[in-house]
């Protein structure tokens, strides 16, 4: 059985950081690329982050660009996001999802498997 297990979500003020991880178990979890969404109350699921099967292959939604970095690593069989300078459009549930190909998609409906999401609260 699959199982993505997101952690590290909290509440922080504006300016702040913080680290999210994803820990994956029942997958070969190098043949995956994997994806961080976001979700805030009333809104659809957006992309923020993509890491490939390379780890070096990272791609980012235009409105985190510069503050937040995608990471992996393939012995811990964990994906990290580091966020940097965070402000109060980052509050939101963030979700990781793993993808079957070398590179990680943007339509959350290309993912194969999800997290059950850690929530990030961003005060003024």
């Amino acid at each position: 059985q699959v199982q993505l297990v997101e952690s590290g979500g909290g509440m922080v003020q504006a300016g702040g950081s913080l680290r999210l991880s994803c820990a994956a178990s029942g997958l070969t979890f190098s043949s995956y690329s994997m994806g961080w969404f976001r979700q805030a109350p009333g809104k659809e699921r957006e992309f923020v982050a993509g890491i490939g099967r390379s780890g070096i292959d990272t791609t980012y939604a235009d409105f985190v660009k510069g503050r937040f970095t995608g990471s992996r690593d393939d012995a811990k069989n964990t994906v990290y996001l580091q966020m940097n300078s965070l402000n109060p459009e980052d509050t939101a549930a963030y979700f990781c999802a793993a993808r079957g190909s070398w590179w990680p998609a943007r339509s959350p409906g290309l993912y194969d498997y999800w997290g059950q999401g850690t929530q990030v609260s961003v005060s003024l």
